[in-house]
């Protein structure tokens, strides 16, 4: 989701790219909530981050206190932040209803456009 809203809200400054620790299938439910707010993430994958070696990046943020622990200091990034978001399909798990399963989504996604949204101004600190 961070990497739809970069490029949904930051198209031309800011150049987004998922990557993870052990990536998975895009979630359809995390499609579903962004379509809601008229993002589009059907098409986005998540790259292993072992096959970025030897690329460099201005800003690394780690969203999931997995990475945080996995990646304390992400290779190649002058920078790393943590935006601490909650798991989304962990709390969808506990859900008793789909309704409630795609408000924990939403609740995530709002959250993830507002730290997005401030996000260049991380790269005048």
């Amino acid at each position: 989701m961070a990497e739809g809203w970069a490029r949904s809200l930051h198209a031309g400054v800011i150049e987004a790219q998922s990557a993870g620790t052990r990536p998975k299938e895009i979630d359809p439910m995390a499609v579903r909530v962004m379509r809601e707010a008229g993002v589009d993430i059907a098409g986005h994958g998540s790259t292993r981050l072992a096959d970025l070696t030897g690329e460099r990046f201005d800003l690394a943020v780690t969203v999931c206190d997995d990475a945080r622990e996995a990646c304390p200091v992400v290779p190649g990034a002058a920078r790393t932040v943590h935006a601490p978001f909650d798991d989304p399909p962990r709390l969808a798990a506990e859900a008793r209803t789909e309704e409630e399963a795609l408000g924990h989504y939403r609740r995530v996604r709002d959250k993830i456009r507002r730290f997005v949204e401030e996000l260049p101004g991380l790269f005048e600190g």
